[in-house]
């Protein structure tokens, strides 16, 4: 049992595995180097309904978006500039994707590019040798780390009548120093 959990952790994962409808999700894929040469390119689709809004960079990959003629993303992929993901390595890419409204399941297929020209596809069910990751859609899964997308309106109006507050305060603020300078300057030469 602890010989196949070794395994299977070793393969290309997206995680979380369950979260919000229609949240606004930080998904990170671990993408380990299983072979004895480097990883230098992953793909990766894009499931049905789920919508790329960022990717964080990382340095020495370099990223490229293939979008469908709605404008919407259907493959991201990252391209090593560099070495790549050496032997008995590992790569983390994050990016930020909100899910469906509706619960269901979202299929990650992932392809995993090695140097020596061959290629991993990792679209394969639960049992198969190259499984894809799933993350489960439900209406129990509350974390920390998703938002709605009216949560993300929310927290954004809230934040820009924070920084109007700062702004408004500041201005006075200035406003006061420079009607007090004036004003000692003032006396200063009606005393003369």
């Amino acid at each position: 049992m602890f010989l196949f959990a070794g395994v299977a952790s070793a393969h290309v994962v997206v995680t979380p595995s369950t979260s919000a409808p229609g949240a606004w999700e930080t998904y990170t894929m671990k993408v380990p180097t299983e072979k004895k040469v480097p990883t230098v390119k992953v793909t990766l689709k894009m499931p049905k309904g789920v919508q790329l809004e960022s990717y964080q960079p990382v340095q020495g990959w370099n990223v490229k978006l293939t979008k469908d003629s709605s404008g919407k993303v259907k493959t991201i992929t990252w391209t090593a500039s560099g070495k790549g993901i050496g032997v008995g390595q590992f790569q983390q890419f994050t990016f930020v994707a909100e899910n469906p409204d509706k619960a269901g399941s979202a299929a990650w297929n992932a392809f995993q590019y090695y140097k020596d020209g061959s290629i991993v596809e990792w679209t394969g069910n639960e049992k198969s040798d190259t499984p894809h990751s799933i993350t489960k859609i439900t209406k129990s899964a509350a974390t920390s780390n998703t938002l709605t997308a009216h949560d993300q309106q929310k927290s954004s109006s809230s934040t820009n009548n924070e920084n109007g507050s700062k702004t408004i305060t500041l201005t006075l603020s200035i406003i006061a120093i420079i009607l007090s300078a004036l004003s000692l300057i003032v006396s200063f030469i009606k005393r003369k």
